[in-house]
């Protein structure tokens, strides 16, 4: 129940701004599992550094458990390049361990998930469960109303699709935010898991909530509680 919520937390987004420089941030979340007496909290910052490498860390804790995540990565015509990637899950239930590495040169993605060595052929566009997120929101930010993903995902590849649904406004603890609201889209005959996002206007497109609803009906809600972006912090109406 906690690896569901912490997985949850993961989704947490970075804001960007389409054809334009990344701008460094730092957000914090709140979690709630409307089922039981359960919360949880998230932080994320993007930072770079003197040799233009950006890194995105993510640190997620609930009661006992907890999930850490880390991406490195390179930014240049526009394109978001993967380095590497790490993810961390410890506490209650099964802990998992996932290293990457993204060998451009090579073509190749080697690493290891747990004490399973990964070996995934690497094509143009690929990225990993964390810059996918980068590519949403600037694809957000740009205007597009479908977006698809190639992830990889430890020892698979899986494709990640998006929809617009529309404007909305998100009530949060730094104010009114004006949001565009995004759907996971997945087949429900395979999967009948719900998640929804809602992308900040104002803020280059900032993740502000989201809502994921798991195929056994239990509902899980993130909140943004307060963050910066290029020093500024986050304002709503």
């Amino acid at each position: 129940m906690r690896r569901a919520l912490l997985l949850a937390l993961s989704l947490l987004a970075i804001p960007a701004v389409q054809a334009a420089e990344l701008k460094p941030f730092q957000a914090s979340y709140t979690a709630d599992w409307k089922q039981l007496p359960m919360s949880g909290s998230a932080e994320r910052s993007l930072t770079k550094d003197a040799d233009n490498l950006w890194t995105l860390s993510f640190k997620a804790s609930m009661m006992i458990a907890s999930l850490t995540e880390s991406s490195t990565f390179t930014f240049k015509n526009d394109s978001l390049i993967p380095k590497t990637y790490t993810f961390e899950r410890g506490g209650l239930g099964k802990t998992k361990t996932i290293k990457l590495n993204f060998d451009w040169a090579a073509s190749m993605v080697t690493g290891f998930e747990n004490k399973t060595k990964v070996t995934v052929p690497l094509l143009s566009g690929m990225l990993d469960k964390s810059t996918y997120q980068l590519a949403l929101q600037r694809d957000v930010a740009a205007g597009k109303k479908s977006m698809s993903y190639q992830v990889v995902e430890g020892e698979d590849v899986d494709t990640y699709d998006f929809r617009v649904l529309g404007s909305d406004k998100v009530q949060t603890k730094a104010g009114t935010i004006d949001a565009i609201k995004v759907e996971r889209v997945r087949d429900p005959t395979q999967n009948k898991r719900t998640t929804i996002m809602w992308f900040a206007k104002d803020w280059d497109y900032l993740l502000v909530a989201l809502q994921q609803v798991e195929t056994d009906g239990k509902e899980y809600n993130i909140m943004l509680q307060d963050g910066t972006v290029d020093g500024k912090a986050v304002k709503g109406n």
